[in-house]
């Protein structure tokens, strides 16, 4: 009995949850903004008249894959961040980086 109650206590120290650093969260919001960005970027340089080549789709497909994808991340990114600074509530502090992010997009596409 007092072998399991030794395993127990190992495997709760083990597996107790560890907050990245600071600098991690940090360095991944630098890396995902520069993605979002470089993708927004790419859609922006596309014309609507080179969409009628179907070897043209691909970079614009995958552009826009990798807004979506980097994007939502970093709507993720954000919140988490938003919250432990402010303790603000989820779905106000999820409302507010889909906010930034959507409006950081939209500049990059229109110009």
């Amino acid at each position: 009995m007092s072998e399991s109650t030794d395993v127990e206590r190992l495997l709760r120290s083990a597996l107790t949850p560890v907050d990245p650093p600071e600098a991690l969260s940090d360095r991944l919001e630098r890396t995902l903004t520069e993605i979002t960005d470089a993708a927004a970027d790419e859609l922006a340089d596309w014309e609507l008249a080179a969409m009628r080549d179907p070897r043209n789709w691909g970079r614009t497909l995958a552009a826009g894959a990798v807004v979506a994808v980097a994007g939502g991340a970093l709507v993720l990114v954000r919140t988490r961040q938003a919250h432990r600074r402010r303790q603000a509530r989820g779905l106000r502090a999820l409302e507010r980086s889909v906010r930034d992010v959507a409006g950081g997009v939209r500049r990059r596409v229109r110009g």
